[in-house]
């Protein structure tokens, strides 16, 4: 295939892609594009995309090859594509599924490789040497029965990543089928993610915030019928999961458990908290019966890309039961995605934000940048500070308070979610806007009361902390100010959005609003979060605080 004359990629040798933004077919090159590249940076008019071997075996993995990859690179490219790049590719695609772990027939694991000159490179390594027990045949080995996990985990390391077919405990059934209460239904992509997903046996499921991953894990649950574990970030998440197990399958109270810091429950479908998972007392972990506590068929993980690191040694050994991981990224941002790859599983399936807010099942949103002069003293202040007091400096400035206060007129009547990351400046927004506020502080049963009067329409405007980025479900909130972050966190900015893209009943479009201390680290910060945005297919539009005044 002839590259396009005029196309919107620039395919470089060192494995970046450089993307024209205002290009035509831009949109259509980065929905191709982003299924096996990764975005690093994303400034106005020119974005950096980088060829990752990761990002080629999530790839793989989800089902496309390096034909189909190559294709896509070669239709766009404005030039001819380096050859260094089409071979790397095929070379490092090619490297998935040349390691295999199977079942033998007298139920021993084993790791088979399709070429000796594989084999012997990978058994001269330490690490993967000592998790062999002894060679049978001439491309094969016995794997100790405990090192399932760990062995994906070295393989991985080693750039030749394997193919786990050795298959799943079925766990204890129990009955779980779907209700259609309401005359809801699965969305066709949430029936192919589980389908992907339940083809291979374990994995991620990448979907955007709105777009129903909980119910992707109810219906792997029902189309599994066996003892579920699921694991959640918080207690109120872990109600939130409850309520739509109750609502949406036939399970009953007597069939769920929660298992947290105020309750520990054991039943046939448990919900469990990352923290009390990781809770250790005189170091050990506390809780750790609970991954043996029943003879689980499925275990699902929600927001995987906020596992905790402990989670991923206690994951390493649960390699014999299925695992669904769901998230709106891959992005960690401590770097372990490998882990999720080697423990969790591959990608399975995903769906562009952009997707599915054009087949109406999320919300369109609009998001804006609106940067902030600091008055002089301030500036002075900061020019003073140390590193690592400037971005505190930048990101609660008094400055701030005024230009909130315009955002919530401009949209007075609708749903507003005000987030911060301090707590004084919480304390400071709250006063200033007569809004009751929520933070880690705050209790379980009050935080549901200030979620239900927000759903309900009594309270249009709430302050909240970081406690709301995950898995809080208010689908009429249409406007969210983010007036501080954490350093920038792309993971972060995915699940504040993704307070905003349920499909309202309102109809209203959704406004999304960051406020950035002009010429600070938080507009540098700022760029990065920016990056998890152009990544689904969102821009941003600059707006000076000056101008909203006026």
């Amino acid at each position: 295939m002839n590259p396009a004359p005029n196309g919107p990629l620039i395919v470089q040798s060192d494995r970046t892609v450089l993307l024209e933004v205002a290009h035509p077919d831009a949109e259509d090159a980065r929905h191709d594009l982003a299924v096996f590249a990764e975005l690093e940076r994303a400034p106005e008019h020119i974005h950096t995309y980088r060829i990752t071997r990761l990002g080629l075996w999530n790839a793989r993995a989800a089902g496309h090859d390096a034909v189909d990859m190559i294709a896509t690179l070669e239709k766009y490219s404005k030039f001819s594509i380096p050859q260094s790049v089409t071979v790397d590719i095929t070379e490092t695609v090619g490297r998935y599924g040349r390691l295999v772990i199977e079942r033998a027939d007298d139920g021993a694991l084993t790791l088979t490789a399709t070429d000796a000159a594989v084999l012997s490179e990978i058994t001269r390594a330490r690490k993967v040497a000592g998790l062999l027990f002894e060679k049978r045949g001439p491309h094969t080995y016995v794997v100790q029965a405990w090192a399932r996990g760990q062995l994906k985990q070295e393989l991985l390391k080693l750039g030749w990543p394997a193919e786990d077919l050795a298959g799943y405990t079925p766990g204890t059934p129990h009955e779980i089928d779907l209700t259609d209460d309401g005359g809801w239904h699965l969305r066709p992509y949430q029936h192919q993610a589980i389908d992907n997903f339940y083809a291979h046996g374990s994995g991620v499921v990448v979907l955007p915030c709105g777009a129903g991953k909980t119910l992707v894990g109810l219906g792997a649950m029902a189309a599994g019928k066996t003892t579920t574990l699921i694991l959640v970030t918080n207690t109120v998440s872990a109600r939130q999961w409850r309520a739509e197990l109750l609502k949406r399958t036939t399970l009953t109270e007597d069939d769920i458990g929660e298992y947290s810091g105020q309750v520990k429950q054991v039943r046939p479908v448990t919900i469990a908290t990352y923290q009390i998972l990781t809770a250790r007392r005189k170091g050990e972990y506390a809780h750790l019966a609970l991954l043996d506590a029943l003879d689980w068929g499925l275990v699902i993980y929600d927001e995987v890309h906020l596992l905790p690191a402990p989670v991923f040694k206690l994951t390493a050994d649960l390699q014999a039961r299925r695992r669904l991981g769901l998230t709106a990224t891959l992005v960690r941002e401590d770097g372990r995605e490998g882990d999720v790859f080697s423990l969790i599983g591959p990608k399975r399936f995903d769906a562009p934000w952009k997707e599915i807010e054009a087949q109406g099942f999320i919300s369109p949103a609009s998001c804006y940048e609106v940067r902030i002069d600091l008055p002089e003293g301030d500036r002075l202040e900061y020019a003073a500070s140390a590193d690592d007091e400037r971005y505190r400096l930048a990101a609660t400035a008094p400055a701030k308070l005024g230009v909130v206060r315009e955002l919530v007129k401009k949209h007075a009547g609708e749903r507003i979610l005000v987030i911060g990351q301090y707590l004084d400046q919480i304390d400071q927004l709250a006063d200033a806007l007569d809004a009751p506020q929520l933070t880690g502080s705050t209790p379980i049963d009050e935080r549901e009361r200030l979620y239900q009067a927000f759903r309900e329409g009594s309270l249009t405007v709430l302050v909240v902390s970081k406690v709301a980025n995950f898995s809080v479900d208010l689908p009429e909130a249409t406007v969210a100010i983010q007036v501080s972050g954490s350093f920038g966190s792309r993971q972060e900015e995915a699940q504040r959005l993704g307070r905003l893209l349920r499909p309202k009943e309102s109809g209203l479009p959704a406004n999304f609003y960051t406020l950035v201390a002009r010429d600070t680290v938080d507009q540098d910060f700022a760029q990065n979060r920016q990056r998890f945005l152009a990544e689904q297919g969102y821009s941003y539009t600059i707006l000076d605080a000056h101008d909203l005044a006026g």
